[in-house]
């Protein structure tokens, strides 16, 4: 196929391809929260269908059950925590409605890898994105510059219910209030998950074979790092580069002629690094002191309401947090600690099991399959941003990659 004229070639890739080439005008629209979960949902119903009426069968890896039966455990959860602490039938069918927005599409868009979709195609429409975004970079950053207003406006789609007005903004740019200075979250409901979905770009855009779309991938998805000034993205920004040279380069003695000296080295003065990494550690969190600070107290309040209150099932919802941590949600800013608090053990253990089992299936193949390598890739930023965001809130936005993930999943059974 010629790199340079990917095209959708079947209904299933028609739908992804818009979807994602379309995220601007979504945005523009207010619509970013609902069309991950509106076409997840058809593409699931379209599969049934096949399989019921049409007698179609799909090549479906264990692990890829794995995340059904694991979202599914998630929603048992939320039903005993509703139960458990009185909490009513609405807001039962409000938590439930908000789990088919979130958590099961970490479940449905992995089955969704084994439709007849080429990871290629969603390389290349990500990559698109990419230069949609360079183009439209002039007009965010004047914006600030001309001291426009930073929202436009909120789209009346906010209405049909969500995490919170953020979702169905249309903003222009944001201002820290900590340094002062602008942070743009383009997309995206805050700067932080704009680097998240940057370093996906970033995966995606190694993978093209284009030479221009490589461009646009790799230039877009840096700047996306970069105005979001997130902290987290810059260090995974920095891993996957590490990550995909050590795949591409691993078989080369060089590597291993230049690290041995190097470890050598590290040995004999590693008191002296650690040091170093302890002071690089505390000048990380002091960037943001004011962010770390909030960070930790929500982290605390949602551990000891958790180990005190709710250890199995946890309590069913979030709640708001006090004046000490302004207000945010507790559990927010941290998937493993929200888990807890609204899931309790049982939710924390259907995020980590299902996790782990997918990348021990994908080392199997990491060396032999560029998609495995990919694969792995997404997995590890998912991990790493467990600890800086709610992946359930964020998973409209890096669905792609789960997609990838699923179909690496079905190569590797497979094999």
């Amino acid at each position: 196929m010629d790199p340079q004229t990917y095209t959708p070639e079947n209904s299933d890739e028609v739908i992804i391809w818009r979807a994602i080439t379309g995220t601007y005008l979504f945005w523009v629209l207010g619509a970013m929260y609902l069309v991950a979960p509106v076409i997840a949902w058809i593409l699931l119903l379209r599969m049934v269908k096949r399989v019921l009426l049409d007698k179609k069968s799909y090549s479906i890896s264990k692990t890829q059950v794995c995340w059904i039966i694991a979202m599914g455990v998630m929603l048992l959860a939320l039903v005993i925590g509703h139960l458990t602490h009185d909490l009513g039938l609405a807001k039962l069918i409000k938590s439930s409605i908000g789990w088919a927005k979130g958590w099961a599409l970490l479940a449905i868009f992995p089955l969704l890898g084994s439709l007849q979709i080429r990871p290629e195609l969603i390389y290349r429409a990500c990559c698109i994105v990419c230069k949609h975004t360079l183009i439209l970079l002039p007009i965010f950053i004047l914006a600030w510059i001309i001291k426009l207003p930073s929202t436009l406006y909120t789209s009346p789609l906010s209405i049909i219910g969500g995490p919170g007005p953020e979702f169905f903004n249309v903003s222009l740019y944001e201002i820290d209030p900590a340094s002062g200075l602008p942070r743009w979250r383009l997309f995206t409901p805050w700067a932080p998950a704009l680097g998240m979905i940057g370093n996906l770009f970033f995966t995606f855009a190694i993978q093209e074979k284009s030479k221009r779309f490589k461009f646009y991938g790799f230039a877009g998805s840096f700047c996306m790092v970069l105005l979001s000034q997130s902290r987290l993205a810059l260090v995974c920004y920095l891993l996957l580069i590490g990550f995909f040279m050590f795949i591409r380069w691993y078989r080369s003695p060089w590597i291993y002629l230049i690290a041995s000296p190097l470890l050598l080295g590290l040995g004999g003065s590693g008191l002296y690094v650690v040091e170093k990494m302890q002071q690089s550690v505390e000048a990380f969190k002091a960037a943001r002191a004011g962010s770390t600070r909030v960070r930790q107290e929500l982290a605390n309040i949602a551990l000891e309401r958790w180990a005190n209150e709710a250890v199995v099932w946890g309590h069913g919802i979030v709640e708001r947090g006090p004046h000490l941590v302004e207000y945010m949600p507790i559990g927010s800013h941290h998937t493993w600690y929200g888990l807890l608090f609204v899931k309790g053990i049982v939710g924390a253990i259907a995020l980590a099991v299902p996790l782990l089992i997918s990348l021990l299936a994908l080392l199997k193949t990491l060396f032999h399959s560029a998609l495995s390598a990919v694969a792995v890739s997404v997995i590890f930023q998912l991990f790493l941003y467990t600890f800086g965001e709610n992946l359930e809130i964020l998973a409209y936005l890096f669905w792609p990659g789960l997609v990838i993930v699923g179909a690496a999943l079905k190569e590797g059974s497979r094999g």
